[in-house]
């Protein structure tokens, strides 16, 4: 189906052992979308499986984009597909500048014959670094060499806003934050909210969601979604904890 991201019975491996399990879900563009769980459930490698990640094996099922298959494509094809992984650990890389980085990733995807207009990328770039509090001397900067945790937080999403996706992939990107920064970088998300892109939010904690309010919570556990409700589900789970649902699953 066109205008969604959709994840189809996806089963998936590294090496031999089971991760995600007949997992499914469906996020329509215009939607934010949070999935929590305790750790070692699965969320990272979801994320890193719709971004192409090579160490994971899919044994069966399709992750959809628009309708079309990205299963088996390159990381470069998934990302001029439309959709963006917000890592939880940002890479260093040394000797490059956040805008000549930017400004590769944006060359990449123009049509052959098409003009890079420098200029009007500069205006845009500044105009997102401000909005981030980025200090503009940080273009000049390596990407993420130096930075603090924030810093590396809010250059991700100064990459997310100027390469403009469809879908966007946030694997905890509030690990390591402070709440000052947790604001800023949801301010930034929430800035690009649209009935044209979709998110989905993966965290461990309410408090993420205190700021970008998703308009479905869903709780994973042992490589599947488990259970799946509005914001108030998040806010369960920090009154409740994981065992909660661990408690339930038991009973059902």
């Amino acid at each position: 189906m066109a205008n969604q991201l959709e994840i189809r019975n996806l089963n998936v491996t590294i090496g031999d052992k089971p991760i995600l399990k007949d997992f499914s879900l469906s996020i329509p563009k215009g939607e934010v979308h949070a999935l929590m769980g305790p750790n070692g459930t699965g969320k990272s490698t979801l994320a890193k499986v719709i971004a192409g990640h090579e160490d994971y094996t899919v044994q069966s099922g399709e992750v959809l984009v628009d309708g079309v298959n990205i299963i088996g494509m390159e990381p470069d094809e998934i990302a001029r597909s439309g959709v963006f992984l917000a890592f939880q650990y940002p890479l260093e890389i040394p000797g490059v500048s956040i805008a000549n980085f930017v400004r590769a990733a944006l060359q990449a995807r123009m049509e052959e014959g098409e003009t890079f207009n420098a200029p009007a990328y500069y205006r845009s770039l500044y105009e997102k670094m401000d909005l981030l509090q980025i200090d503009r001397k940080f273009t000049a900067r390596s990407v993420n060499e130096g930075f603090s945790g924030g810093e590396k937080k809010r250059c991700e999403i100064l990459q997310m806003a100027m390469l403009d996706p469809k879908y966007c992939i946030m694997d905890e990107t509030d690990s390591g934050l402070d709440i000052d920064a947790l604001k800023i970088v949801a301010n930034g998300v929430n800035l690009m909210r649209s009935p044209d892109r979709a998110f989905l939010v993966i965290t461990h904690y309410q408090r993420l969601l205190d700021y970008i309010i998703p308009d479905k919570v869903h709780v994973m556990w042992d490589g599947r979604i488990v259970q799946s409700g509005n914001k108030d589900l998040a806010l369960e789970l920090e009154s409740k904890g994981y065992n909660w649902v661990k408690e339930e699953l038991a009973t059902a």
